[in-house]
């Protein structure tokens, strides 16, 4: 048996890689199966994992941080914020900074309803992390001072727009905490990274600069 060896300098082919949207779109799917796989153990059993959402100014409620975005207090709750989170989760996985935006979302979203929502409640919902994708995508192209971004934020506004409602105070068993703070996290996201960016090329162009 034989083997082919390339000659010094010449790579070997990579193995070919999905495309950014498929690989964006399966890992949208999987995201939401989970949330309905959770849903789904909470509907089904004894187990009441809405119970570990966030309990406003609790030291033992402030793990619910880490949790309410995964939890919906039933299914309507959850399949009213199904399509408008796919849609926005597929559109912030294809600019490639996912992670880092969702962290800071749920974090600044969390805290926010843990300081300032409504004594002796409990929240749960992914309202907040989709309030932070739509508002990351509206505004990166203006920190970015990219074209394409910004039309792509006006059409993004045109469709969604009227969600941005949801930060004001109107439904008493809504959480407009985590709404509002949730599109500030968004806007910090986008403020950050377009920030870094700058300054990885700024450093780039600066030969010289000891790193």
């Amino acid at each position: 048996m034989t083997s082919y060896t390339p000659p010094l300098g010449q790579e070997q082919p990579s193995r070919s890689r999905r495309p950014l949207w498929l690989r964006s779109l399966i890992t949208t799917v999987c995201i939401f199966a989970v949330l309905f796989v959770v849903e789904l153990v909470d509907a089904a059993t004894a187990v009441d994992l809405d119970a570990n959402g966030i309990e406003p100014r609790q030291v033992d409620g402030l793990d619910g941080v880490l949790w309410a975005p995964m939890l919906h207090a039933d299914w309507q709750h959850l399949f009213a914020n199904l399509v408008p989170g796919a849609v926005l989760c597929f559109l912030v996985l294809m600019t490639q900074r996912f992670l880092i935006v969702t962290a800071i979302v749920w974090l600044v979203s969390g805290l926010g309803v843990w300081l300032f929502a409504a004594p002796y409640t409990v929240t749960v919902g992914a309202s907040g992390i989709i309030f932070g994708w739509l508002t990351f995508l509206l505004v990166r192209g203006l920190f970015n001072r990219d074209l394409w971004q910004i039309l792509g934020g006006v059409v993004l506004f045109l469709i969604y727009g009227s969600l941005l409602w949801g930060v004001l105070p109107s439904n008493p068993f809504v959480s407009w905490q985590a709404h509002l703070f949730g599109a500030v996290a968004g806007v910090l996201a986008a403020w950050f990274l377009a920030s870094r960016d700058r300054k990885k090329r700024t450093r780039a162009a600066s030969p010289g600069v000891a790193s």
